[in-house]
């Protein structure tokens, strides 16, 4: 495996002005009001963009979902014990997580990565073993990941991206289950737009008030700790995030590389696009934000990266689920866009003023 951080400082892929134009055109000629369609009218457009084609498509999607734990969580920063980080794996290779359900509702594959848990996830056909180690240290004592873990952790998640494309994949999420990994987002999140903790803390997988001052404390501490090295988008990351935290920003990166759009989740993935858009800014251009999550400094990162959410639903669950949840919303964009008729096809006068 390559260990070089220098495919992170490739610019990411051009999107196709012709097919931008071109959708344009073809939605001030479907038998609608102008604009009357609102988002979904530019949902398709920017997907024929993404995709270089007139009449885009969403046939085909991936669903990765990296798995890892973190030292953070024996300081308590989680309502549910560490060991639910492998428990949940094997869940998810037996089709009962969320988005289990939810990639077979949407006839999506899916690819479950294990970067290294506290409790081992016994062999499986069905997850792909990828251990960098047993989860980060505690990055409220120290860094959460060395160099060599960074640079694997970033290379694994390329690797899943390169594979989607390979596999001719029309659009890429990322999903994500880590005990405790609203804590490293948050603080990466903190570190990245200069703002308080106090601004962005919730309560991730429950905690009450008192958890949530506990992590506010922890979060604080960790940034005091590493205050002189989170200039560095990538110095952040490895003193701060998580290794399916970093997974997903290799991921992310790569696709805006090879030209695959990518759908982001929820406040996880969203601080692993904050930190692809900071390393490749190009990146954004080949995202699509899924929903508004419920975690409180979720606002404040989507605001920062340039994304606006498609659906408000309250969701704070991860694994990619609030992204394969807005799925058939991009696919009914794509097939209003594809399969209404023209004016002229439909015999309909346009509008004459």
């Amino acid at each position: 495996m390559n260990l070089d951080l220098d495919w992170l400082h490739a610019s990411a892929a051009a999107i196709d002005l012709n097919a931008r134009e071109a959708a344009i055109r073809r939605q001030a000629e479907l038998t609608k009001p102008p604009g009357s369609l609102g988002r979904l009218e530019d949902i398709a457009i920017q997907l024929a963009a993404l995709q270089g084609r007139e009449q885009p498509a969403l046939e085909r999607v991936q669903i990765a979902v990296f798995a890892a734990d973190h030292g953070i969580a024996a300081a308590g920063v989680s309502a549910f014990p560490q060991s639910v980080t492998a428990q949940m794996i094997a869940n998810m290779a037996a089709g009962g997580a969320a988005i289990s359900v939810l990639a077979r509702q949407i006839g999506a594959q899916i690819e479950l990565i294990n970067l290294g848990t506290v409790v081992p996830v016994p062999a499986q056909a069905q997850i792909r073993a990828a251990v960098i180690a047993a989860g980060t240290a505690n990055l409220a004592e120290g860094p959460a990941m060395s160099s060599e873990q960074l640079a694997r952790a970033l290379a694994e998640g390329a690797a899943a991206a390169q594979r989607a494309r390979a596999a001719g994949a029309e659009l890429f999420i990322a999903g994500e289950m880590g005990i405790g990994n609203t804590t490293p987002a948050t603080a990466l999140a903190c570190a990245l737009l200069d703002v308080s903790v106090a601004d962005l803390v919730g309560p991730g997988t429950g905690l009450d008030r008192r958890g949530i001052e506990r992590k506010q404390v922890l979060i604080e501490q960790a940034l005091a700790l590493h205050r002189q090295q989170l200039a560095d988008p990538l110095m952040a990351l490895a003193r701060l995030g998580g290794f399916e935290i970093a997974a997903m920003t290799g991921a992310y990166v790569t696709c805006a590389q090879q030209g695959l759009p990518m759908l982001i989740d929820g406040f996880i993935s969203s601080a692993a696009a904050l930190v692809a858009s900071r390393i490749c800014p190009g990146a954004v251009d080949w995202m699509l934000l899924a929903h508004a999550s419920a975690e409180p400094g979720h606002r404040l990162m989507v605001e920062a990266i340039g994304l606006r959410p498609l659906l408000d639903l309250g969701m704070r669950l991860g694994e990619g689920s609030g992204a394969a949840v807005a799925v058939p919303l991009l696919r009914l964009a794509c097939r209003l866009h594809a399969q209404m008729a023209t004016f002229a096809e439909a015999g309909v006068a346009e509008k004459t003023g």
